[in-house]
């Protein structure tokens, strides 16, 4: 960050600035022109608020030098994070697989589906709770005794459960019950709900919202992150465009994007990016082949009758055929399933 003074600026203001800066545990260094008063600020910039130094009368303006995410910046944390679940991992070599149905809707569904993903290679179970819908009048989950019924689902199968949370008045429920609490992308920017996440230790899973910038996505995870979990899984679902044909539009240069500026995992939901279940294959196969440190797919065993999401989903059998042609891809560019 650099502040820029006015030039008439007296020595007694900028020690006084300066002073007030560095009690916020930031190095300054400042530098006298002809024309103009420059101090730099070295350090964790994050706890600077932009308003109060442009409150003082000798400041011209301020510019950041660099991304304002600090937490989740790769040049504070060079090595990529790998979160750990129990025995499992996101991030790494070896590429995670989430899976399971939009919605819990029953014990024999949720049971059946959890069983069958596993033989297929799914090392977590996902499904939805509490559903955040376009529509009053949708099918808004089971809820608490939906959550119960993927909890019976994982511990049968022994998969880690991940599940969205809607309401920051669950998350002593979900920290106890899920491994994974799953932020949607309409919550991406609920930051009263991102603040009380940085309190519990739970991994998170941060969807991109709707039309979210990379920026603003990592700033969400800086929420987080400054609140002191830093156990954040970024997830890429897509982004509104003027296309109309598909869902979303999988934006699939913020793999990589984001792999340079931050450390963060990062996995891909193809079933949401497209909203069609015959392009999960070639868009699963595309985020691994750019970096993606995982993927999270629907699958239900009726999608024609799904509660939920049923045209995106797809069928166990052909989950188990995914999985068979992304260890192709994943072998190609040094990874594994």
């Amino acid at each position: 960050m650099v502040i820029i003074l006015k030039p008439e600026t007296k020595q007694a203001e900028i020690s006084n600035l300066t002073e007030f800066i560095r009690k916020k545990g930031v190095e300054v260094s400042s530098v006298k022109g002809k024309d103009l008063i420059i101090l730099g600020l070295i350090g964790d910039t994050s706890k600077i608020d932009h308003t109060h130094i442009e409150a003082n009368r000798c400041v011209e303006r301020v510019m950041n030098v660099a991304e304002p995410f600090k937490k989740a910046n790769r040049k504070f944390h060079p090595e990529d994070s790998i979160i750990k679940i129990g025995d499992h991992k996101i991030g790494g070599n070896k590429i995670a697989l989430i899976s399971g149905p939009c919605s819990v809707e029953s014990k024999e569904q949720i049971t059946n589906i959890a069983k069958e993903v596993k033989n297929h290679g799914a090392s977590f179970l996902r499904g939805g709770a509490f559903k955040p819908r376009t529509s009053p009048y949708a099918f808004q989950g089971l809820k608490y005794d939906g959550l119960e019924l993927l909890c019976e689902a994982g511990t049968l199968t022994d998969l880690p459960i991940v599940s969205e949370i809607m309401s920051p008045f669950d998350i002593e429920v979900f920290e106890k019950d899920v491994d994974i609490i799953q932020v949607g992308a309409r919550n991406m920017q609920n930051f009263d709900l991102l603040k009380q996440l940085g309190k519990t230790r739970k991994p998170v899973l941060l969807k991109r919202g709707l039309s979210a910038t990379i920026e603003e996505w990592l700033m969400s995870a800086e929420y987080i992150m400054a609140g002191g979990n830093e156990n954040i899984i970024l997830c890429e679902r897509g982004i509104r465009t003027f296309e109309i044909y598909t869902r979303n539009t999988l934006d699939l240069s913020s793999i990589p994007a984001v792999k340079k500026l931050s450390h963060l995992p990062v996995i891909v939901d193809p079933s949401h990016a497209a909203g069609k279940w015959w392009m999960v294959d070639s868009l699963a196969k595309a985020a691994i082949a750019v970096g993606a440190d995982g993927l999270i797919i629907e699958v239900h065993n009726d999608p024609a009758n799904a509660l939920c999401d049923g045209q995106q989903s797809i069928r166990p059998e052909k989950f188990g055929e995914i999985v068979q042609s992304l260890k192709v891809i994943a072998q190609a560019v040094g990874r594994e399933i």
